[in-house]
Order: C-alpha cells, then sequence, then structure tokens
C-alpha cells in the first residue's frame, strides 16, 4: 500500500502550493516519493524534528522551503505546515503551530 499526503487545512494547500516554481517543482517530487517508497526518505529530502513531527526539504534557484508534516494511520502523511527557509533553523513560531496542529490530528486520528 503507499503512502498518501493530504493537508491540515486549504489554507495549508494553498500556501504550500503558491510556492515559487522551482521550489514547488521539487517539492513535488519529494511528495511522489514519500508516496512510493515512505515519508522517512532521510536528508537531503526529508528529516525528524522530533516529538513525531518531520520536515520536507524542497530547494530551488528561489530559495529554500519546509513542510512540516506528521504521519497517521493509514500510510498518510499530513502537511502541517509550509514555510520558506530564511534562516538556518526553523523558527519557533513554525514549530509550535506545526505541533499544535499535530495535537489535533493525532487526537482526532
Amino acid at each position: 500500500m503507499k503512502w498518501t499526503i493530504i493537508f491540515y487545512s486549504t489554507k495549508v494547500e494553498k500556501r504550500t502550493l503558491a510556492l515559487p516554481t522551482s521550489i514547488l517543482a521539487n517539492l513535488i517530487h519529494i511528495f511522489e516519493m514519500v508516496e512510493e517508497f515512505e515519508p522517512s526518505l532521510g536528508r537531503p529530502h526529508t528529516a525528524p524534528l522530533g516529538k513525531g513531527l518531520f520536515e520536507i526539504r524542497a530547494k530551488g534557484k528561489e530559495g529554500i522551503s519546509r513542510s512540516l508534516f506528521c504521519t497517521v494511520t493509514g500510510k498518510k502523511v499530513v502537511i502541517l505546515h509550509t514555510l520558506i527557509k530564511k534562516k538556518q533553523k526553523i523558527p519557533k513560531i513554525d514549530l509550535d503551530l506545526a505541533r499544535k496542529r499535530m495535537k489535533e490530528i493525532v487526537k482526532n486520528d
């Protein structure tokens, strides 16, 4: 059974799909690999952030994005939040938002 990628909300989906063209192309390629193989592809594509939270790293000529996600029952990857990376570390506010959303998802799973 393959993995399925879903979005936390339509707002997250729109924000993710509004990434700059080259970043979005790379992200879609990584999504396809995740669906085919599994979310734990490893660096440089995916990486664990701890406590059930992971990131997909997509690069393009316009910069780098991070899509924070968790996994749920039934081989589903839930994209919780997407951002354009501007610093080495993911800002705490973005991590906190993703963790809050992950708690909601896990509670209802």
